[in-house]
């Protein structure tokens, strides 16, 4: 076992980098999107920068971290088996399958834009970068809290950081109204 810390620091380390694509990722679909509705040249020349920064960002980073994430984590309850009956654990694991759903989902977009096809707003997208954040406080939290009464003032928080992140996409954007530069 003094191997554990260890693969427990593998672990944080890639989830990291996983949240790191995850966050990233979506802002360069907004970045996409936005420049599938320039003039030409300015389209193609973007598109093209564009979808390039988000293959390596997806297939170098992204994906090889969210592999790793998962792998040393199968590793980190393979080796302490009991967590899987604490209550924050199961928890925590229902949040990580939303969060690797959101990561499909979220690999699908990149496929549809990839192939220059644009189905949702550069808006849309930035509401959907906002996904991850959410999954993040909510594993953050019930790994550091591990309790029941503290999880309901934890979802509480969730709630009026929701609020706040709506405010604040709404006020950008009216920002971005006056002055499209900002």
């Amino acid at each position: 076992m003094d191997y554990y810390p260890y693969i427990k620091a593998f672990h944080l380390i890639f989830v990291i980098t996983w949240f790191a694509g995850l966050f990233y990722i979506p802002r360069l679909f907004v970045y996409q999107i936005e420049a599938h509705y320039k003039p030409s040249p300015d389209r193609e020349i973007l598109g093209k920068q564009l979808k390039l920064m988000a293959k390596r960002l997806w297939y170098i980073i992204t994906w090889p971290s969210a592999i790793l994430a998962t792998f040393f984590a199968i590793w980190l309850l393979i080796l302490q088996p009991f967590w899987l009956i604490q209550v924050w654990m199961q928890l925590k694991l229902v949040f990580v399958v939303l969060l690797i759903l959101y990561h499909l989902k979220t690999h699908q977009y990149f496929i549809q834009l990839q192939n220059n096809v644009v189905k949702k707003s550069s808006n849309f997208m930035r509401i959907w970068n906002e996904g991850a954040t959410f999954i993040l406080f909510v594993v953050v939290f019930l790994v550091i809290l591990k309790s029941a009464i503290n999880w309901i003032w934890g979802l509480i928080g969730l709630i009026i950081l929701g609020v706040l992140i709506m405010l604040g996409f709404r006020l950008y954007k009216r920002v971005r109204e006056k002055n499209p530069e900002a």
